[in-house]
Formats: C-alpha cells, structure tokens, sequence
C-alpha cells in the first residue's frame, strides 16, 4: 500500500512540476490553435502547449495505472 501511495504522488508531482515547466516556457508565442471537442472549442493556445499538456497527462495517468495495477505484495 505504501509503495502504490508513493507512486501516486510521485506521478503527480512530476506532473505538477512538468505544468509548472510547461507553463513557463509557453508564453509569447505567436502561433496558436484551439481544439474542437464534439461542437465546443477551447480558446486558442500555442501548439507547444497543447502536445506538452498531453504529455503531462500521459505521464500522470501512466503513473497512476502502474501504481494501481501494482501486485499487492503479500508479507506471509
């Protein structure tokens, strides 16, 4: 159990700090695209952006995977 925790929030920090990371370097850029979702469409952001910020979701929702599907270890 503990080892599934400290994955967890290991995950979700370096996903927080990758935004943090994401979010500096984003700035300024003239080049911008919105996404359409079904008939919604986000506001325009820079394409760099929108790959990091699907970057940062795979890494925070692989870590979280592996820290769920992590075999519960039996101490017998």
């Amino acid at each position: 159990m503990l080892l599934r925790l400290r994955l967890m929030l290991i995950s979700l920090g370096m996903g927080t700090v990758l935004i943090m990371f994401l979010c500096l370097g984003a700035q300024n850029l003239k080049d911008r695209h919105s996404i359409q979702v079904g008939s919604a469409r986000s506001v325009p952001l820079p394409t760099g952006f929108l790959v990091g910020l699907s970057l940062v979701i795979g890494v925070v929702s692989g870590g979280s995977a592996a820290a769920v599907m992590l075999p519960e270890q039996r101490w017998d």
